[in-house]
C-alpha cells in the first residue's frame, strides 16, 4: 500500500481505491433506500394512522432535518478524526433506525424513528465526498464523484419500488426491516478500511510563511469563495425539485392518472432512476469539457438544470399520457447530471482540510432550503389546491438554480487559484 500520492494521483493503490469507493456507492444506495422507501406507502401509511398528506410529507422531513442539524458537528468530526470510523458507524446508526420503524405503533412513533435515521445519515455525505476527493486525482474527480452520486437515484428509485410492493404483499412496516439488514452489513464492513492521515489545517501567507489556521481564517475560506457560496444554494435549488419529485410523484400518478399505488411506485422509481445515466454522464462530460474550459465544472450544471427545467415544463403544462411519461423519462436523465460537477467544486477550492466541512455546508443549505421543506410545501400547496398545482412550480425552482450555477462559474477560476496545494498521506 502507498504511503503518499503516488503520481498519477492516487492514495492508495487503484484497485483498492476503487474497493473503498464500491464500499462508499453502496452505503450511499442504502441511505437512500432507508431514506425514501416511504414515500410509496404514503396511502397506506395515511390509511393506518389517519393522517393528513402534509403528515405523510413530515416523515421525509425529518431525516433532513435531523440532518440540517448535525452534518456539521459530525462533518468536523470527519475533518479531524477519522473518515472511515465515522462513516462506519453513522451507517449502522441509521440502519438501526430503519429496523426501528417496523416496530412503530403509531405516528409520532414512526416520526421519531424517522428523526433517528436523519442522525445516522448527517456526515456519510461530507465523509464520502471527503474520501473520493482523497482517494481520486483532481482530473477524474467530477467522474468519481457522478458514480458515487448515480447510487442516490439508484437507492431512491429501489426504495420507492420496494415500499410499493412489499406494502401490498406483506404490509408497509415489513419493508422497514427488510432493507435494514444489507446496510449494515456494508457499514461494518466499512469499519476496517483505510484512511488518509488527518491533514494539517495551515496555510502559507504572503511572505511564505506556514500558519496555523484560526476559526476566523476558516471562516474566511468559504466567504471569499464566491463560487462555492453559489454552489451551495444552486444545488439547494435542484434538491428542492427532486426531493419533491420523489416524495410525490408517485402520487401524481395516482391521482391523476388513476394508476394503482404499486404500478405508480414503479413508474415513479422509473423516472428517477434514469438518474444513474445523468449523473455519472455528467461527471464524464464535466470532466471532458474542462480540460479546453476550466470553469465548466459549474457552466455544465448550469446548462443541465436550464434543459431539465424545460423538459419539466413542457411535461407538466403540455401533455398527459405517454409523452408526458416519455418526458419525464428526460426529466430523469438531465435532473442529477448537475451533482458531479457541483460536489466537485466544493472540493476543488477548500483547502484540503476543510473539504468535509465544506460538503457538509452544502447539504445544510441544500437540505435546510430543499429536501427538509420541499415535502411540507408541496404536501401544503396539495392540501390547499391539487398535486397537478403543486408540482408546477418546479419548473422555475430549476430555473433559479440555473443561474446560481453560472454566477459561480464566473469565479471558480480565480478561487481555485487561491487553494492550499497539499499532498495527502496514506494512515
Amino acid at each position: 500500500m502507498k504511503k503518499a500520492e503516488d503520481r498519477s494521483g492516487y492514495l492508495f493503490s487503484k484497485g483498492y481505491s476503487n474497493y473503498v469507493f464500491m464500499l462508499l456507492f453502496l452505503l450511499y444506495m442504502f441511505d437512500y433506500i432507508d431514506r425514501t422507501i416511504v414515500t410509496s406507502m404514503f396511502t397506506s401509511i395515511e390509511r393506518d394512522y389517519g393522517i393528513s398528506h402534509m403528515q405523510s410529507g413530515l416523515l421525509m422531513s425529518a431525516v433532513y432535518w435531523a440532518i440540517v442539524i448535525l452534518t456539521f458537528p459530525v462533518s468536523i468530526l470527519v475533518d479531524r478524526w477519522s473518515r472511515t470510523k465515522t462513516i462506519g458507524v453513522m451507517a449502522i446508526m441509521w440502519s438501526i433506525a430503519t429496523a426501528l420503524c417496523a416496530l412503530t405503533g403509531n405516528y409520532v412513533q414512526l416520526f421519531m424513528a424517522r428523526l433517528l435515521i436523519g442522525v445516522g445519515e448527517a456526515g456519510y455525505a461530507p465523509g464520502g465526498s471527503a474520501m473520493i476527493s482523497g482517494l481520486y486525482p483532481i482530473d477524474r474527480r467530477a467522474r468519481m464523484m457522478g458514480i458515487w452520486n448515480a447510487s442516490i437515484p439508484l437507492g431512491s428509485a429501489i426504495g420507492v419500488m420496494l415500499g410499493g410492493v412489499i406494502a401490498v404483499k406483506l404490509g408497509w412496516k415489513h419493508a422497514f426491516g427488510i432493507v435494514a439488514i444489507p446496510g449494515m452489513i456494508v457499514a461494518i464492513l466499512f469499519l476496517f478500511v483505510k484512511d488518509y492521515k488527518t491533514i494539517d489545517l495551515s496555510f502559507v501567507d504572503k511572505y511564505s510563511n506556514k500558519i496555523k489556521m484560526e476559526k476566523k481564517d476558516m471562516v474566511k475560506e468559504f466567504l471569499s469563495k464566491p463560487s462555492v457560496l453559489f454552489t451551495y444554494f444552486g444545488m439547494a435549488a435542484v434538491v428542492f425539485v427532486t426531493t419533491s419529485m420523489l416524495t410525490w410523484l408517485p402520487t401524481y400518478f395516482e391521482k391523476m392518472r388513476g394508476i394503482p399505488q404499486e404500478t405508480a411506485g414503479k413508474m415513479a422509481s422509473s423516472v428517477m432512476v434514469l438518474a444513474l445515466i445523468g449523473a455519472p454522464l455528467g461527471g464524464y462530460l464535466t470532466d471532458h469539457w474542462r480540460k479546453s474550459r476550466e470553469n465548466a465544472r459549474l457552466l455544465f450544471p448550469a446548462v443541465s438544470t436550464l434543459f431539465s427545467a424545460i423538459v419539466l415544463f413542457i411535461a407538466l403544462a403540455l401533455f398527459k399520457g405517454s409523452f408526458q411519461y416519455v418526458l419525464f423519462l428526460i426529466f430523469g436523465v438531465l435532473v442529477l447530471a448537475f451533482i458531479s460537477g457541483a460536489a466537485s467544486v466544493t472540493q476543488d477550492v477548500i483547502h484540503p482540510g476543510l473539504r468535509a466541512s465544506s460538503y457538509a455546508i452544502a447539504v445544510v443549505v441544500q437540505n435546510l432550503l430543499g429536501a427538509s421543506t420541499a415535502p411540507v410545501i408541496m404536501g401544503k400547496i396539495y392540501d390547499l389546491t391539487n398535486i397537478q398545482t403543486a408540482l408546477s412550480i418546479l419548473p422555475f425552482v430549476l430555473l433559479v438554480g440555473a443561474i446560481l450555477f453560472w454566477l459561480g462559474s464566473r469565479h471558480y477560476v480565480k478561487d481555485l487559484g487561491t487553494v492550499a496545494q497539499i499532498t495527502l498521506e496514506a494512515e
